[in-house]
């Protein structure tokens, strides 16, 4: 037996929601120790890896007919992305040609080649790029394997919490026909494939774990908390009990949720706020519509179309446009231009010292022109039915606005030479998410039709912490006064001007900060499809105006820590027995 740190309470990432309480199943890949022997039969090693890379194949297109079953075509499509890889002529030529010429084990060449692929993705400064370098790792090691003719092994028989280094997509997929109640990982974050998969498949996931597998046994008892992202290895009778009672109220709280769906969010004193959701895979809208959004603010465009080769054209983007908007009309649909840089990855080699400050969102799209044009064009032919809306991210000056104004009246104009249909006065929104954005509200309201706060950059940016550093993570306080004073000004700014504005970031999602945000002002929030039950269920028991000077107090405080406090006292006085703590941070 390990042994254990005097905490058997671990943090991570929050990864997928939910609650398991199951024996922990360490899944160890197999390390294999690649020697580089020469060999004397070249076309014996050619043969052997020819027959590697074939069945390689043949396993990825049963785990692809398996993930389209499981998971729906587009997030599959990794798998299809994987065989593509290896049946890239370069690559294999590459390896063939080396074998012939070194005449070294087709294993170490391999091992070589691919190696040079994924050396490359690690070292980029996008998080994106260095969590697809697992892909790659999990295509380099079934060709081994499969020339050393192993075979994949798993021996779960019962309800189990899988724990490991990390997880392929494939690895996931496969165990989705297993009795997994989990997923604990050493490394990942919230962009990994492993990640998304768990999310889709609904079951509970912590990242990031960074030394679960030192620490936690085959067999050991664990606890995972996907809404908090804890782990928490052999309980004690106390926290076992704890969570035994979350897993029950979580169980009788679903099924009352579940008769909100067709009811507004209306305060007991009628001030109606209206719950969008947040977009990020196509899979999630049936979710969204299941649990009673009032459409989508935020359809994250650059997710919906990561696993694309390269940038969809205008006719795909169409497509998906427009087959999103007639699924949920009359309900409208928010399609957000491109989001590309900063933490997400470019579709370009470029290295930026820093850029969370660099290249990102509308100075690429204004420096791309002809695709920012292929998207607008394409957001226009699926408005024919009037419920789609468009917002462009990372506005900081004036004349960003105009300058996309300009392009898209260009864009109107041609389609109406072209004699297509589309909603002429289609309503025109910007994310408000650099501090400069928001002083400027005033005079940005003439230019839109909308705003929407996206309040993971902006406390990102007004508070210049990395909400990816380990380091000064601490620091990233959503209840921060500045937080506070600002998102009030923005709301009363935009109000004064009669510009509707909506807040779309994960603050929204913290059931505690809603209060205080219908308190402000704001009219809608738009949040991820799990949340909506529970967010209407925090709006349906306030009263509206009970809430202001608990607000007035909140926006006196000079410190978060008093800004916290006040927010804790006003929620668990009023909700503390509604097991609204799931999400509690």
């Amino acid at each position: 037996m390990k042994s254990k740190e005097k905490s058997n309470v671990y943090k991570g990432i929050a990864a997928a929601p939910g609650i398991a309480i199951k024996p922990a199943y360490l899944f160890k890949k197999d390390i294999e120790i690649i020697n580089n022997e020469s060999i004397a039969d070249i076309e014996e090693a050619i043969s052997s890896f020819n027959e590697a890379l074939e069945k390689s194949k043949n396993e990825l297109a049963k785990v692809f007919s398996l993930a389209v079953d499981k998971l729906g075509e587009k997030r599959a499509a990794l798998f299809e992305a994987q065989i593509m890889i290896l049946d890239d002529p370069i690559l294999i030529e590459k390896i063939v040609s080396r074998i012939a010429e070194e005449k070294m084990n087709p294993e170490f060449i391999v091992n070589d080649e691919i190696s040079k692929y994924q050396d490359l993705m690690i070292s980029s400064h996008e998080p994106y790029m260095k969590e697809r370098s697992q892909d790659i790792e999990d295509i380099k090691n079934r060709i081994i394997r499969n020339i050393r003719k192993k075979k994949w092994k798993s021996r779960i028989t019962e309800e189990v919490i899988v724990v490991s280094e990390s997880l392929t997509p494939a690895d996931t997929v496969l165990f989705s026909r297993m009795k997994v109640a989990g997923y604990i990982t050493n490394f990942g974050g919230l962009t990994s494939h492993a990640a998304i998969v768990a999310r889709s498949l609904d079951v509970p996931a912590v990242v990031g774990v960074h030394d679960a597998t030192e620490n936690i046994d085959d067999d050991d008892i664990l606890i995972i908390d996907g809404f908090n992202g804890i782990v928490i290895v052999n309980p004690t009778e106390e926290q076992l009990n704890e969570y035994k009672d979350k897993l029950e109220k979580l169980h009788q709280l679903d099924k009352e949720l579940a008769k909100l769906k067709d009811k507004k969010a209306i305060t007991k004193d009628g001030k109606v706020i209206n719950i969008f959701a947040n977009l990020d895979l196509s899979e999630e809208l049936e979710i969204i519509i299941q649990n009673g959004a009032e459409g989508i603010g935020l359809m994250r465009t650059e997710q919906i179309f990561q696993e694309y080769e390269s940038f969809p054209s205008e006719e795909q983007q169409t497509k998906v446009y427009t087959e999103f908007a007639e699924k949920l009309y009359p309900l409208p649909l928010t399609i957000r231009a491109f989001d590309i840089g900063g933490d997400k990855v470019l579709p370009v080699d470029v290295q930026e010292p820093n850029p969370m400050l660099g290249w990102r969102g509308i100075r690429f799209l204004l420096d791309n022109k002809e695709l920012f044009r292929s998207q607008i064009r394409a957001v226009l032919r699926a408005s024919k039915h009037k419920n789609v809306k468009f917002m462009i991210p990372m506005i900081s000056s004036f004349s960003e606005i105009i300058r996309a104004n300009e392009i898209i009246r260009e864009c109107k104009s041609e389609l109406t030479e072209e004699k297509i249909i589309f909603d002429n006065q289609i309503e025109i929104g910007i994310m408000i998410e650099v501090p400069s954005a928001a002083l400027l509200i005033k005079d940005f309201a003439a230019e839109v039709d909308f705003f929407s706060i996206g309040t993971n950059d902006l406390i990102q940016y007004m508070l210049a912490v990395d909400r990816g550093n380990d380091i000064v993570n601490s620091q990233y306080q959503e209840f921060h006064p500045a937080i506070i004073r600002t998102l009030d000004f923005i709301i009363k700014e935009a109000n004064k001007a009669g510009t509707r504005v909506t807040l779309c970031g994960e603050m929204a999602a913290d059931f505690r900060a809603i209060p205080l945000l219908v308190g402000l002002g704001l009219d809608s929030i738009s949040v991820s499809g799990a949340v909506i039950p529970y967010a209407k269920s925090i709006i349906r028991n306030l009263d509206y105006s009970q809430i202001n000077e608990f607000v007035a107090d909140c926006l006196k405080c000079k410190t978060e820590h008093e800004i916290h406090e006040k927010v804790n006292k006003f929620y668990f006085s009023n909700f503390g027995d509604s097991s609204h703590e799931f999400y509690s941070n």
